[in-house]
């Protein structure tokens, strides 16, 4: 079960598209999106981390550490 209600694809492509939401073009910063990972447009090509999900700085924090 899910700690939070999972957005519409609508608006995660919402989202993703904000450049509001991209600090410099190439991180992504959105307190509103609760993923910490997410797929890449070209999925072959890796992931984008969320900046603003505290867990992921947790894990960047762990892997620093």
């Amino acid at each position: 079960m899910k700690d939070y209600d999972e957005p519409s694809e609508e608006t995660k492509n919402e989202w993703e598209y904000d450049p509001n939401n991209w600090i410099w073009g190439m991180f992504y910063y959105n307190p509103k999106d609760k993923r910490s990972y997410f797929p890449k447009k070209i999925e072959e090509f890796g992931w984008h981390a969320n900046y603003a999900n505290p867990n992921f700085i947790i894990i960047v924090a762990l892997v620093v550490l």
